[in-house]
């Protein structure tokens, strides 16, 4: 296991989990454009997350 891409990893999911924080944020603001490029950050960082923490905890 690289310690290094470990960590990008779990520092994606925090750019991922913020990225939550700002749909709900802009929701409430009825921002929708903002909504719309929050939600593909969203999806975008927190799959780039799991699958590289999934390939450096279960992938030999």
């Amino acid at each position: 296991m690289q310690v290094g891409e470990f960590v990008f990893g779990v520092m994606m999911l925090v750019v991922a989990i913020l990225s939550a924080f700002a749909v709900i944020r802009e929701l409430k603001t009825r921002n929708f454009f903002a909504v719309a490029f929050a939600t593909a950050s969203l999806f975008l960082f927190g799959w780039y997350s799991v699958m590289t923490i999934y390939s450096q905890l279960f992938t030999s």
